[in-house]
Formats: structure tokens, sequence, C-alpha cells
């Protein structure tokens, strides 16, 4: 049975939802927080940030157009070269990067730590890992790790517990409106109909299904070869962004995410054109028209 949830989201900065945002769970321990970039260097105020936790760091590559996503982990204390034990937390390792130039790319920094300071290194070794991997699996944006992260060694009552955490940030993340974690179609009923594209001549060829954040093409969708003149910029830039997706014969080798019908269109046939009208079902009936039908069909 799946329950409802109630999640809160406290809008730090005198309501804005351009700022900071808290962001917690009714009978949960953990707290997520939401950071720009430009906010890491005034947010020592919050004090649950001092503690151990995992950051992921979202932005967009200005060159290529590829989200990007880092997964960390950071502990609470260290010692720097006088060894002297110097307070770190979360907060403190996302402001690292700041001064790094393979990290230039993010924008906001999300925070994860257990309010009442229950992650130790063992539960945030496994905690990095388990993003880091479902990061990975769904493939909605470039992972930057560098390295595998460990998952450490953890008891099996740590992990059914570590996994409800993880189960529960995520919750909290998809509220903050990041989908890095979830794979294309897992958030639709497999009861959504399939869509099928053919364009001139079958040079384009494709299934694909709407979805609660845009639209999926499917594994086995052909794209055209070649491009026309009216051919969008951003069809020539998914085309790019997703080249190592395709086989040699520009056959897709997995499922990939788009925010619209059109942007999976304009990237299959290489034209500028209406996904409403090329995307239909399996009886020829365009999805414009789909959706028509059911709007009306509503009392």
């Amino acid at each position: 049975m799946v329950y409802q949830k109630v999640v809160t989201l406290f809008l730090m900065d005198d309501g804005l939802s351009s700022g900071r945002i808290k962001c917690s769970m009714k009978n949960w321990t953990g707290v997520v927080y939401l950071i720009p970039r430009t906010e890491l260097s005034r947010s020592a105020d919050i004090g649950a940030l001092s503690q151990t936790g995992i950051y992921l760091l979202f932005g967009t590559d200005t060159k290529s157009g590829e989200e990007k996503l880092y997964v960390g982990q950071a502990g609470e204390r260290k010692r720097d070269k006088h060894k002297r034990v110097k307070i770190k937390g979360v907060l403190n390792r996302v402001r690292e990067h700041l001064t790094e130039e393979k990290h230039d790319y993010f924008t906001h920094a999300i925070m994860i730590v257990g309010s009442d300071n229950s992650l130790g290194s063992t539960e945030i070794s496994y905690l990095e890992n388990a993003f880091y991997n479902q990061a990975k699996t769904a493939d909605r944006m470039v992972v930057t790790n560098a390295n595998d992260p460990s998952a450490g060694n953890v008891t099996e009552e740590q992990k059914a517990w570590l996994d409800e955490f993880i189960s529960n940030a995520l919750i909290l993340i998809r509220a903050l409106g990041y989908r890095a974690f979830d794979a294309p179609d897992s958030e639709r009923s497999e009861a959504e109909p399939l869509l099928y594209l053919n364009f001139k001549d079958n040079s384009a060829h494709a299934t694909g299904r709407q979805t609660n954040d845009g639209f999926v093409v499917l594994a086995g969708s052909k794209i055209r070869a070649t491009t026309t003149t009216s051919v969008p910029p951003s069809a020539i830039k998914n085309r790019k962004r997703f080249a190592d997706r395709l086989d040699a014969d520009g056959v897709l080798k997995r499922d990939i995410p788009f925010d619209s019908p059109s942007a999976a269109a304009e990237f299959l046939t290489g034209a500028s054109v209406s996904g409403k009208r090329y995307w239909k079902n399996s009886e020829g009936i365009p999805l414009k028209e789909l959706e028509r039908r059911e709007l009306e069909s509503i009392p």
C-alpha cells in the first residue's frame, strides 16, 4: 500500500522560492536543504549543515548543454596541516568545490543530513554509493564523479534503515523539482498508451509514451540520419548530447527522456515538427486528438 506523505517546504529567504529552501517530512528524521551556489557563503547560520551528510551538485554545462550532477559525502571534523581539528560538515565541504574549475557548472547544491546527527562514516559511505548508483542507472544527467564511491560495510539492520532513509530523501528531492534519480518512465503507469512516430518513408520511426515530467522515447527507436534546414537548435544540441546512446545505425540503445513530445519528435526527425501531430496511437490517432477526447470525457 502506498501512503500519502506530508512534506514541508520552508522558504528561508523572505519567502523567495529562488532562495534557500529547507525540506522536511513528518515522522522522518532527515532534512534536505536546497542552497543556490550564490547563497553558500552566507549559510553558516544553518547549524544542521555542520553535520555529516550527503550533498548533490546540480548544474548545466554551458558548452554542451548537458545537465550534470556530482554526488559527494562530508564528514563532520577534519585535522588541518597543523593537526588542529576543524569543523567541516557538509556545508564547508560543498564550499570547497567553489574554487574547483571542474565543478564550475553547478548552480545549486542539495544537502541531506539527519536532524538527530545520526549519520556516521559508515552510513554516509553507503548513502553516497546508493545515490551515485541510482543516478547512473536513471541516466538523466551526466554524473561527474571520477570514481565509483565505495558502499562500505553495513549490517542488515543498517541497510534496512538506510534504504528507507534514501526513499524518504528522494521524495523530498523530487518535491524540490529534481528528477535525477528517477528512471524516465518510473512515475508513469504501464497502462499509459504507447505512441508511435513514423516520418517520411520510415526515415525515422519510434515508440514512446508520455510521463509525469515530459516524454520518453524508448530503446529500439531510430532517428533520421539527416537534418533539415528548419531543424531547431535544441534538436541539434540533443543529438550531440545523446550521441552515446545511439548505435552506428542511429538506433537508441536505451530510453531517452525529453521535456515534451515535440522535443522528442524534433530529435528523431531532425526537423521542426509538432509532436502532438506526429505522435499517434496504434490506431493512427494523433496525440493532439487523444488529449482533446480525454478532456471532453471529463464530467
